[in-house]
C-alpha cells in the first residue's frame, strides 16, 4: 500500500489545505486594501514581505524545537497563535496588518516545519517525494479559488463577510488541527537535538555544504520571482486590458495542483543531482515572468500565459529541491538544515515584496518583472554543475552511510 495515500497522511494534506486558505484569501485583499489606504508599493511588499522574512528568521528554531519535543504538541500551539493573527485581520488597520503578518509568520514556520518533519520522518524513503510533493500540492489547493472569493469579498463593498471567513477558517483550522497525529513508522528517525550541531554551526553549513549552498541559491532566486507575483500581481492587473488578478491566479495555482499530482511519482527520490531538470524549471521560470512583464504592450494571452509557466515552475522546483536535500544531508542535522533551506524560500518571497516593490515604484512593474526575468535567467547557469554534484553525491552516501566505507 502507498503509504503517501492512506488516511492518516491524507489528514495532515487536508490541514495543510485548510491552514493556508487564509493565505490565499489575504494574498488578494492586503494589495487592495493597501492601495484603497494609499500605501505605496513599497510598503504594499513590506507587509507582504514581513510575513515571510518572519518565518524564514524562526524557521531553524522550528527545526530545532519540533526535533526536541516532537511535531504534534507545537503544532497545536501554533494553531492558536494563528487563529490570534486571522482575528487581528478583521480588527485593525493596514498598520495593525504588519503585527498580523509577523505572528502569522511565526505559526507558518513551526507548522510548515512540523507536518513536512512529520512527512519526511514516517514515510519510507522510496515514497519522501510523493508524500512532499503531496503536502505542497495541497498548500495550492486553495489558491484556486482562494482569489476569486477574495476578489468577490473586496467587490462586496464590506468587510463583514472578510470578518466572517477569516474567523472561520481560524476555528475550523484549530479544530481540525487538534485532532491530527504524526507516527514515526517509516526508515527515517529523528534524533536527539543535543546530536545535532549548534544553530550557530548549522548557519554556516550553507556556504560550506554544497549540497546545501546550491539548493538554497536556486530557491531563493526562484522564491523572489514568486513573491514579486504574489504581492503585485493583483495590483498589476488593473493596468492591464482584460486582465484579472483572481483568474490568473487561479490559474496558476491550478497548474501547480494539477502538476504536482500528475507528476507525483517522476519528481526524483533519491540523491541523484538532476542538472537539466533544474535547468529547465529555471528558464521557465524566466519565461514566465518575461510574459508577465510583456503583457503590458502583448495584452491578456501573455498575462496567463505567465500563469501557467509560472505555476509549472513552482510545481518542481520546490518538492525536487527538498527531497534531494532529504537524502544528502547529513541526518544527525537533517531536520535543522531542512530547515535553513526552507527559510531561504522564505527570504525570497520576503525579498520579492520588500526589494522589488521600490524597483517597481522607481520604474514601473512591467520592468520589475522584467528584472525578474533576469535574475531567473542567470540562475540556469548555477542548475548546471554535473561534476561537482557527482563528486558531492558521493561524498554525501558515505556521510550517510559510514559503515558501508571499506
Amino acid at each position: 500500500m502507498n503509504q503517501a495515500m492512506s488516511w492518516p497522511f491524507i489528514r495532515l494534506y487536508l490541514l495543510a489545505l485548510l491552514y493556508f486558505s487564509a493565505n490565499a484569501i489575504l494574498n488578494v485583499m492586503i494589495p487592495l486594501q493597501g492601495k484603497a489606504w494609499g500605501a505605496s508599493s513599497t510598503s504594499i511588499g513590506l507587509i507582504m514581505g514581513a510575513y515571510m522574512f518572519t518565518t524564514m528568521f524562526f524557521r531553524p528554531w522550528a527545526g530545532r524545537i519540533i526535533q526536541k519535543h516532537g511535531p504534534v504538541k507545537v503544532l497545536r500551539l501554533i494553531l492558536v497563535i494563528n487563529g490570534i493573527a486571522l482575528i487581528l485581520y478583521t480588527i485593525t488597520g493596514f498598520s495593525g496588518y504588519l503585527v498580523a503578518r509577523i505572528l502569522q509568520g511565526v505559526s507558518t514556520a513551526f507548522f510548515s516545519m512540523s507536518l513536512q518533519i512529520g512527512i519526511i520522518d514516517a514515510l519510507p524513503e522510496k515514497e519522501r517525494s510523493q508524500g512532499i510533493s503531496f503536502y505542497s500540492l495541497f498548500t495550492y489547493i486553495p489558491g484556486i479559488l482562494g482569489p476569486l472569493l477574495a476578489l468577490a469579498l473586496w467587490q462586496s463593498g464590506g468587510m463583514n463577510f472578510f470578518t466572517i471567513t477569516m474567523i472561520a477558517i481560524a476555528i475550523i483550522t484549530g479544530m481540525f488541527g487538534y485532532s491530527v497525529k504524526v507516527e514515526r513508522t517509516g526508515d527515517s528517525q529523528t534524533l536527539p537535538a543535543e546530536q545535532g550541531a549548534g544553530l550557530l554551526k548549522s548557519y554556516a553549513q550553507l556556504v560550506r555544504n554544497p549540497f546545501l549552498f546550491q539548493c538554497s541559491l536556486l530557491m531563493l532566486t526562484a522564491s523572489m520571482v514568486f513573491g514579486a507575483t504574489t504581492a503585485f500581481i493583483p495590483v498589476y492587473a488593473f493596468s492591464l486590458p482584460q486582465g484579472n488578478a483572481g483568474i490568473y491566479l487561479a490559474i496558476q495555482a491550478s497548474v501547480v495542483v494539477i502538476a504536482r499530482y500528475t507528476l507525483r511519482k517522476r519528481i526524483p527520490s533519491d540523491a541523484q543531482w538532476r542538472s537539466s531538470l533544474m535547468m529547465g524549471m529555471m528558464l521557465i521560470l524566466a519565461f514566465a515572468a518575461g510574459s508577465i512583464s510583456y503583457s503590458i504592450h502583448g495584452g491578456a494571452v501573455f498575462f496567463y500565459a505567465g500563469a501557467v509557466l509560472m505555476g509549472a515552475a513552482q510545481a518542481i522546483i520546490y518538492p525536487t529541491l527538498t527531497t534531494f536535500l532529504s537524502f544528502v544531508l547529513p541526518q544527525t542535522d537533517r531536520n535543522v538544515l531542512i530547515g535553513l533551506f526552507i527559510a531561504t524560500a522564505d527570504l525570497g518571497v520576503s525579498l520579492g515584496g520588500a526589494v522589488m516593490g521600490p524597483v517597481a515604484d522607481l520604474t514601473s512593474y512591467s520592468w520589475m518583472y522584467m528584472f525578474c526575468a533576469l535574475l531567473a535567467g542567470v540562475m540556469t547557469l548555477a542548475a548546471y554543475d554535473r561534476r561537482k554534484w557527482f563528486r558531492a553525491g558521493k561524498q554525501a552516501e558515505e556521510l550517510r552511510h559510514p559503515e558501508q566505507i571499506h
